[in-house]
């Protein structure tokens, strides 16, 4: 752990910038090799270009014990990770999630999952879950939930943006944004051998492959949610639906991919160095993570055992595990996914102008 993050990163920089010796490995060397002296601006971007794929680690002569003592992720993960809190809104919140987050996460979803059974009985008006907790009330409910955290998130980002030095964004910017990001090309190594995360001397894919399940898994989840909005509200077609349904095959097809990358994460991550992430956040990871993974294992467990006793417990922790992965979306690790992005867009106008 470093006292000054910022003047250490500063500092491996400058070493880095004239060695060279992993300019092809990521987004990273390139945007390095671009400056000759970094202000914080810089020293920020990169970090949160940085995918923490470990690869520069492992090849480079000047880590420990050489005098340099050189460890460029674990200083960009340190850094990455105050750019996040110092942009958070309200900034205590961000700081109280990565430092406690497994235990914030599951207080807040024992709290709502009560809450949820204590309002089972109020009438339902609809079948399956409706029967339990109104269509109404739970738009009352999710909406607000979805909205402010969202907005929240907004003022995050236009704060990031802005110590960054981000300027006016064109669709070339994030057409070259999102390509990056859709096939996690950082994820891949410089020549395209995977990362060596778990073990210095083998490369992998298996970190990129999970992250890709769980983003696609969530953006499936995401589109099933929104296609059973617009069913109901424009085609008068409310829930349930059927197993062939629209919604229930996205749905379900995300929560299997989601499940399987979040416990694939979990794995790679109690497999990986520590010293090289930044150590005093590894509760609001793990917190995450398993987050996602209940989200999306009660979700399926719901759509199992709708028609048993079980409907009512199981919809309970899964609409509380939901609600809190939206309360806590602009300071969990989710939001560190919208970062990404706009250091990417912004990597982008680098390239592009």
């Amino acid at each position: 752990m470093y006292s000054n993050p910022l003047e250490e990163a500063a500092r491996q920089a400058q070493i880095c910038n004239a060695c060279r010796y992993c300019e092809g490995y990521c987004a990273v060397f390139p945007a390095m090799h671009a400056e000759r002296a970094f202000a914080e601006a810089d020293l920020v971007q990169l970090a949160n270009l940085c995918h923490n794929c470990q690869n520069c680690y492992s090849a480079c002569q000047y880590t420990a014990p050489h005098e340099f003592d050189l460890n460029l992720p674990g200083v960009l993960a340190e850094l990455r990770q105050e750019s996040w809190e110092e942009a958070a809104f309200p900034a205590a919140l961000g700081r109280a999630f990565h430092r406690s987050g497994t235990m914030l996460a599951l207080a807040l979803i024992a709290g709502f999952a009560v809450l949820f059974l204590a309002a089972r009985n109020l009438p339902g008006d609809g079948e399956g879950f409706y029967a339990v907790l109104s269509h109404n009330a739970m738009v009352a409910i999710f909406v607000p939930a979805f909205v402010l955290p969202l907005m929240a998130l907004g003022v995050s980002l236009r704060r990031y943006w802005k110590r960054i030095g981000g300027g006016r964004i064109r669709l070339a910017h994030l057409q070259n944004a999102f390509g990056s990001a859709a096939t996690m090309r950082n994820l891949a190594g410089g020549h395209g051998d995977g990362c060596n995360f778990q073990d210095e001397d083998r490369f992998s894919h298996a970190r990129r492959a999970m992250h890709q399940a769980v983003m696609y898994g969530f953006l499936l989840c995401f589109a099933a949610t929104s296609v059973a909005t617009v069913m109901h509200y424009a085609f008068d077609m409310p829930a349930p639906y059927g197993l062939f349904s629209l919604p229930k095959l996205l749905g379900v097809t995300g929560g299997i991919l989601l499940c399987l990358g979040t416990l694939g994460l979990l794995r790679l991550k109690t497999m990986g160095r520590p010293e090289l992430q930044a150590p005093d956040v590894r509760g609001g990871e793990f917190g995450f993570i398993l987050l996602l993974f209940t989200v999306s294992a009660s979700g399926l467990l719901l759509y199992m055992l709708g028609s048993t006793p079980a409907l009512e417990p199981l919809l309970a922790l899964h609409l509380g595990a939901v609600l809190t992965f939206f309360v806590l979306t602009p300071y969990s690790k989710m939001a560190h996914g919208f970062f990404r992005l706009a250091a990417l867009v912004r990597d982008a106008q680098r390239k592009l102008g």
